[in-house]
Parts: C-alpha cells; sequence; structure tokens
C-alpha cells in the first residue's frame, strides 16, 4: 500500500521567525502559524471559530525567505510533511512528543497586518518567493529563475 505525508496550509504567523543554526553549519528557520477554522454549531447555528497552533520547521534557502520577508502576523502558504519528535523530559522524566510541519515549499501571501512586506516595501516578485512561491531544493529557484509559466487556460483537459 501506498504511503503519503502531505500538509497544505495558509495561516499567520503569531511571532517573528527564529533563524538558527545547527552544530553541523546547517541553518533552519523556526515559525509558529496560527491556522483558523470557522464552523457553525449543529443546534444553535451559532458561528464558531477554532484556532490551530502550529510549529514549521524550514531548512535551508527556505528559512532564509521567511527570515527575511515574513514578520509576525503575516499570511503565508506553507506545503510540507509532517514529522513526529520525542524526547524525555529531563524534570519529570516522562516521556513526551509533538507533531510538526517540516517545510518544503513556502509562498508569500499578501496582507497581513501592513499588507505588505516589513518597512512598506513589497515582497519581491522575482525568483518565485513570492509570485511562483520557494520549492526547497529546486535548482531553477535557487538559481533566481522564474517558474514555468502556467499553461493557458484552453490548453486545459480537465473536464470540470
Amino acid at each position: 500500500m501506498a504511503n503519503l505525508n502531505k500538509v497544505m496550509l495558509i495561516g499567520n504567523l503569531t511571532a517573528d521567525p527564529e533563524v538558527r543554526t545547527t552544530p553541523r553549519g546547517s541553518s533552519l528557520t523556526e515559525l509558529r502559524l496560527a491556522v483558523n477554522r470557522v464552523t457553525t454549531g449543529p443546534n444553535d447555528g451559532e458561528r464558531r471559530e477554532e484556532t490551530t497552533f502550529l510549529d514549521v520547521t524550514c531548512w535551508g534557502r527556505t528559512g532564509e525567505v521567511a527570515a527575511q520577508y515574513l514578520s509576525k502576523g503575516r499570511p503565508v502558504f506553507i506545503e510540507g510533511r509532517l514529522q513526529m519528535d520525542s524526547w524525555e523530559d529531563k524534570q519529570t522524566g516522562q516521556k513526551r512528543s509533538r507533531i510538526r510541519i517540516i517545510a518544503e515549499n513556502l509562498q508569500l501571501l499578501n496582507g497581513g497586518r501592513d499588507g505588505g512586506a516589513p518597512g512598506g516595501a513589497a515582497a519581491p516578485r522575482q525568483g518565485g518567493y513570492n509570485s511562483g512561491g520557494y520549492r526547497q531544493g529546486t535548482a531553477s529557484q535557487a538559481g533566481g529563475q522564474s517558474p514555468a509559466p502556467a499553461p493557458a487556460e484552453e490548453e486545459d483537459d480537465i473536464p470540470f
């Protein structure tokens, strides 16, 4: 049987990105993301909003882009995979675990608190960081080239 571990999220950062370097010299950026879901109550029809807070890890260039252009309150699209972290709590000795998202693709979205990038400047359109997203490990993105253009609508053969 095939396996699939894929997550796609749109949410807002609850804090500024935190950049760290591992002992081996790799760069990683930690993000805290809030994702909202609006539902209506089954009995009373009342509108309810539930918020889920998630930890996201971005490695390498993806993390550098996140640290450079994201700040608290900014919306972002994250595509990645789930990873389970397990450890033993040093104070209580209990086994602990949590699920985090490892970002494989990051796309900056317009909006947020100030409607744009930090400092009032528009986020860059070149290199695909804003327009086409940034995909970890894609040679054309790392070289600063724009992603391949999307096919014209008349070429679409999807029946719906």
